[in-house]
């Protein structure tokens, strides 16, 4: 919703807003001006207070950095995990076992 307010500003200022954006502009650059502004002014309150921003209860799932990382890493060793590669002994059992198996298409009687 949009509220007509009549503000009144000094002659130079509103020749130099026209100037940037034109006097079409005008209420949108006064618009923007103004949230910035109390976007400014509200982090320079947080900020200028002594309450912690951050609190621990707030946040049930936070841990220690230490452990934080140890389960990045275990999380990535898991998604990544490569299949081992078959020791050189099952190797050559599977070999034989290939060579020595009887294959279907010699064994056709017709």
């Amino acid at each position: 919703m949009i509220h007509r307010a009549h503000v009144l500003l000094p002659e130079d200022l509103v020749r130099e807003i026209d100037a940037i954006v034109g006097p079409r502009g005008r209420s949108a650059f006064l618009v923007e001006t103004a949230r910035n502004e109390i976007r400014r002014r509200r982090l320079l309150k947080v900020l200028e207070s002594d309450e912690p921003v951050w609190k621990t209860e707030n946040h049930a799932d936070a841990v220690d950095s230490a452990t934080w990382v140890r389960n990045l890493r275990d999380e990535s060793e898991s998604r990544l995990a490569f299949p081992k590669e078959p020791s050189r002994e099952n190797r050559k059992s599977q070999r034989k076992r290939r060579l020595n198996a009887p294959d279907a298409r010699y064994n056709r009687i017709d």
